[in-house]
């Protein structure tokens, strides 16, 4: 059985903290800022001024999104490429930022829909049959994870793509919150369940 990495624990444990940190940090800083209309993508634009706080966020997450995929060995390697390219992503749609908090950057939304469906994919991608594994990233975690992401996803890329809704926000910051949670708990479970089986095989 391939193992879960010790970094890649503390990356599944910083992931959600600077996710949702980060966006409730630099929105905070916006008079007039609303999360449920406005998307995380504001506040990176050229033109905000919490710019390089949000950014450094993005940069971090896809940092963690990067470790995790290098050291959570438990997961099929297809999956680990999957949480790779959705951290090289990141990097992407951080430095393609919008020009401006009321327009869009061709760049920038090609990288961050590439990272949003990335995430959604990666169970699916990851997933082991072997029934030494968790079933977390099993079939019968990994589908219905995906399945569920995948929705949710395109509900957002829905929302975002059509100019004035008013819950486009909202929308991002659900799957956003549900990928990195996904992901957390996967890895957690996955090493929980590896040192369980270590304590039964020292005992037995």
């Amino acid at each position: 059985m391939r193992r879960i990495g010790i970094w890649a624990l503390v990356a599944a444990t910083l992931g959600p903290i600077q996710n949702v940190l980060g966006w409730t940090i630099s929105g905070s800083l916006v008079p007039g800022y609303d999360p449920i209309a406005k998307t995380i993508s504001d506040l990176a634009a050229d033109d905000s001024p919490v710019q390089i706080i949000q950014s450094s966020f993005f940069l971090f997450g896809s940092m963690l999104t990067l470790v995790g995929a290098w050291h959570a060995k438990a997961f099929s390697l297809p999956g680990r490429l999957a949480l790779a390219a959705a951290g090289l992503a990141g990097f992407g749609y951080t430095f393609f930022s919008t020009p401006s908090q009321d327009s869009s950057s061709y760049l920038h939304v090609l990288f961050a829909t590439f990272a949003f469906v990335l995430f959604s994919a990666w169970p699916l991608l990851a997933m082991r049959f072997d029934k030494r594994y968790h079933w977390s990233i099993r079939p019968v975690g990994a589908i219905p994870a995906t399945l569920i992401m995948g929705i949710t996803t395109l509900w957002f890329l829905l929302t975002w793509l059509e100019p004035g809704q008013p819950i486009v926000g909202l929308s991002e910051r659900v799957i956003a919150v549900m990928q990195v949670l996904w992901l957390s708990a996967a890895i957690w479970l996955q090493w929980l369940h590896q040192k369980k089986a270590d304590a039964q095989l020292a005992t037995s």
